[in-house]
């Protein structure tokens, strides 16, 4: 589905509605301005039309279709194909959810192709086209506005997992449950999260030294500047994966330590019950010699001796804390 299409000259936009694929495609090859085409959950056979109508190399089409690729900048005979992670965070389910961007770059076009709900690029074109002198860069300017409001989405996600590692450094150490399943949970999404944004890092960094590109020093700027916030991003990811993985062993930690104050206090329970079980059982055998059996005060000195053991027995472990 198109979501808008816009053609750009002397950093304007001519027309106020979306341009059909076919139109865009002319106003391309005029080769005056370009065009910006926005995509979102096409399916096969539009992805075809726009292939076709803009010459589009076959096996970047296959990745776009595929929607499941890793984030990568590939060159096909003068353009280039990018593909980026997008992230939202979705705070009534405490979870990450990820979509895919998929950029066809050329010297004429640049047609974006979004899964998922994530990092919807109205606002970066509305962004691109405040700045004129931006979009007489060319292409690159409207590149650089996509792959700032992903990155620039990034930090919130980051955010989001940060307050959930929070939450659960307090439900560990307050042992309020047990959140094993959770920190497992966090760990996959920080590591999902991680490998959408650490591959992007040194693309970036080859587009601003020029390896992959030359670009005018105006949008270099911008770029070098959407690199940073990727540099950082992928810090706080890696201080996340430590910490999750230190709140992990402390919960193993505390688990142990819990089992092994039941281990003490059943021990300690069983030495108590341990005395009067001896002594009941001793005069429990109804053998003919045991004078105690003909004692009047046989019976009390027997439950007595019982409960003074018990208590004493109970009182060490209260003092060495088992109990």
């Amino acid at each position: 589905m198109i979501v808008d299409c816009a053609h750009y000259l002397g950093g304007v936009r001519q027309h106020s509605g979306p341009l059909g694929i076919e139109t865009a495609a002319e106003r391309a090859k005029e080769g005056d301005g370009f065009v910006w085409l926005g995509l979102h959950e096409p399916d096969e056979t539009e992805l075809n039309q726009v292939g076709e109508a803009f010459g589009l190399h076959e096996l970047a089409i296959e990745d776009a279709t595929d929607a499941h690729q890793r984030p990568k900048i590939e060159g096909y005979d003068g353009s280039f194909f990018v593909v980026l992670k997008t992230a939202r965070y979705d705070d009534d389910k405490e979870e990450v959810e990820f979509g895919e961007i998929n950029i066809f770059l050329g010297v004429d076009y640049v047609i974006a192709v979004r899964h998922g709900a994530a990092s919807a690029l109205a606002d970066a074109r509305k962004r691109l086209e405040g700045r004129p002198d931006l979009i007489e860069v060319g292409p690159a300017a409207a590149a650089w506005a996509i792959l700032d409001k992903v990155v620039d989405d990034y930090e919130p996600v980051a955010a989001g997992i940060e307050n959930d590692i929070s939450e659960v450094e307090d439900e560990v150490f307050a042992r309020s449950g047990d959140p094993t399943q959770r920190i497992y949970f966090l760990k996959r999404e920080v590591i999902e999260f991680h490998r959408a944004v650490q591959p992007l890092i040194a693309p970036l960094e080859s587009i601003v030294n020029g390896t992959v590109v030359e670009l005018d020093d105006t949008i270099r700027r911008f770029f070098r500047d959407v690199a940073d916030h990727t540099r950082r991003v992928d810090e706080q990811l890696h201080d996340q994966r430590d910490l999750l993985e230190g709140v992990l062993q402390a919960n193993l930690a505390l688990i142990a330590l819990h089992q092994n104050e039941v281990v003490r206090a059943i021990s300690a329970w069983a030495a108590i019950i341990t005395v009067p079980t001896f002594i009941a059982s001793v005069y429990g055998m109804n053998f003919d010699n045991m004078p105690e059996l003909n004692w009047d005060l046989g019976y009390p000195l027997a439950l007595l001796t019982m409960v003074i053991a018990v208590v004493l027995i109970y009182r060490f472990f209260k003092r060495i804390e088992w109990l």
